[in-house]
């Protein structure tokens, strides 16, 4: 599995290990960063992400930088602070809350806000009033913890109409999809991975430029290949990428793998185009096999 690396670094942006090399949470606070900066409208609002810089240390420096007017820790009710963060995107004053969760399993304290509160009121209202905010958080597999702070929820999110959902894997996601889904006027849903926190990838330069944003609804091929299509999304396209590299050295077998990195709109059309291509198609994710995305 992946060789974890740990960021000692105390920075507002980026913790840099090599030139390029951006570490997962700093990916995430340069996009928050970025984006508050951009926009006076973007808060971001959660346990812990002020004083303490957030449980994985993703916020960190924000508090300093906008203020605690901008970056407001709550108490721990999740169903309170994500309404507070619905209700302030329904202001119609260009509010654009960042609605940060411990941990998606603790959204489930929070269902109600995010599935009929923030997806279905534009549907309710006749279009007429929005909620352009995010929802983000650690999903999935984590280190260290029990089976209710490990589910995945990437499947039960993407059955919701009115919630777009996004599963970033490297750095170069996190930052532009962030970006994205923050500008989005839509809900969203963006589901990151403990794990993947301390990893660090190399980013572009054009990623890196603050004007890029990575198009919401459009997959990345990670690797081309002619034998077989794997399909995945965040921290299974990792595993998805060891696999294939294992089937090439041992088998000869040339893996394309295929991240997908929006769930919700899906991009069937790159989908469909890899498999034309291999004739064949395997699916990784690490939720539950019954109902997944695969």
């Amino acid at each position: 599995m992946f060789r974890i690396a740990r960021s000692a670094a105390r920075t507002l942006t980026t913790s840099v290990r090599t030139p390029k090399q951006v570490f997962v949470r700093d990916a995430l606070n340069m996009a928050m960063d970025e984006e508050m900066e951009r926009d006076e409208g973007v808060v971001l609002i959660g346990e812990e992400v002020a004083q303490y810089d957030g449980a994985y240390k993703v916020s960190r420096g924000l508090l300093g930088k906008y203020g605690e007017d901008r970056v407001i820790d709550t108490p721990i009710t999740e169903m309170g602070f994500a309404g507070m963060a619905v209700g302030a995107a329904f202001g119609g004053r260009g509010m654009k809350p960042i609605c940060e969760f411990m941990t998606f399993n603790f959204s489930m304290q929070a269902i109600d806000q995010v599935v009929n509160s923030a997806a279905k009121t534009l549907y309710m209202s006749a279009g007429r009033t929005g909620c352009p905010m995010v929802f983000r958080g650690p999903n999935g597999a984590a280190l260290g913890v029990a089976a209710q702070h490990s589910q995945c929820f990437a499947a039960w999110y993407s059955s919701v109409p009115g919630l777009v959902v996004m599963a970033p894997y490297s750095s170069e996601d996190c930052k532009a999809m962030l970006k994205a889904a923050i500008r989005d006027p839509n809900p969203v849903v963006f589901l990151e991975n403990e794990i993947l926190y301390g990893k660090a990838f190399e980013v572009s330069d054009e990623v890196l430029d603050k004007n890029y944003v990575a198009e919401i609804g459009k997959s990345k091929i990670e690797k081309e290949g002619t034998d077989v299509s794997i399909i995945s999304f965040g921290y299974g396209v990792g595993i998805s990428l060891e696999a294939a590299e294992i089937l090439q050295e041992q088998h000869g077998i040339n893996c394309e793998v295929v991240n997908l990195r929006t769930l919700r709109p899906l991009d069937t059309d790159s989908i469909i185009k890899s498999v034309k291509k291999t004739n064949h198609l395997v699916t990784v994710e690490t939720g539950w096999p019954q109902c997944g995305i695969g």
